[in-house]
Parts: structure tokens; C-alpha cells; sequence
């Protein structure tokens, strides 16, 4: 069944409306808000993939806020989105550990045959599927120019 992820979201909206735990619904509703404008600005029911790469990108943001309210010293807000980070990433598959990424860029690397800077693009679209959702992608971009300009 294509869009398991999906399913578990709607079952754990139901459950979180039962349960009237408001702000994990809200959450899980803003997750199937996001999937259902996919569905609805490209007409396509969006698979698993598709629906992790949108909760990715998702826990991105929220990462890039916490950061942003840190420095700015906004307490309140590093929480509001620490928790909303921390209920996207139940959805998320399991984080890659550094040794598990450095080796899967070294395979890309031996299998691409990328070499010189010039070669990221290669090198970034054969790891971006395996790494969705597991690893931050811009920390894996900074481990590859520094592994291709060394």
C-alpha cells in the first residue's frame, strides 16, 4: 500500500482529536495540510518517498527557526518549534549516523566517479534518495565539497 505514511497520519490525527492532544493534532494537521497541497498543485497522489521528502523539508524549516530564534534570543519560539520538529520526525525514517553517511558518500564517490568539485550535482543525485529524511542534507553537501576540493 503505497501511501502507509499517509494512513498512519490520519490515524494519529484521529487519535490525537480523541486523546485532545491539541497541539500534536495541530501538527499532524499542518503534516497533511502540506501532503494535500502536493496532491492538489500536481495532481498526483504522493508516495512514500514523496510524502517523506515534504516532511523533510518540513523539519528543515523547523531547524532553520530554531536556530534564527536561538540567536535572537526567543526562547518561547525555540520550544514551539522544537516540539513541532520533534512530532515531524516520529514520521521521518530513522537518522543515518555520521559513519553510516561519510560511507555512503564514499560509495556515491567510487561509483559515480565523481572527483573534482565539478561532480556534486552527480554526486548529490544519486545520495539525495538514499539520505531523504535521514540526514540533513546540508551538512551532507559540506561533508562532500570538503571530501572532492581535499
Amino acid at each position: 500500500m503505497p501511501d502507509t505514511l499517509k494512513s498512519r497520519l490520519q490515524d494519529d490525527m484521529k487519535t490525537a482529536m480523541k486523546g485532545g492532544d491539541k497541539a500534536r493534532l495541530a501538527v499532524i494537521r499542518m503534516m497533511l495540510a502540506a501532503v494535500k497541497q502536493v496532491e492538489v498543485d500536481e495532481r498526483i497522489e504522493p508516495d512514500v518517498a514523496r510524502i517523506t521528502a515534504i516532511l523533510d523539508k518540513m523539519a528543515k524549516q523547523r531547524r532553520e527557526s530554531i536556530s534564527q530564534f536561538e540567536s535572537a534570543g526567543r526562547d518561547d519560539l525555540t520550544a514551539i518549534e522544537q516540539a513541532e520538529l520533534k512530532i515531524i520526525k516520529e514520521y521521518l525514517p530513522e537518522a543515518l549516523s555520521d559513519d553510516q553517511i561519510n560511507e555512503l558518500v564514499e560509495q556515491s564517490i567510487a561509483s559515480t566517479g565523481a572527483a573534482t568539485i565539478k561532480d556534486m550535482g552527480k554526486l548529490m543525485g544519486a545520495l539525495k534518495p538514499q539520505l531523504q529524511g535521514r540526514a540533513d542534507m546540508g551538512k551532507v553537501s559540506q561533508l562532500i565539497k570538503a571530501r572532492l576540493s581535499a
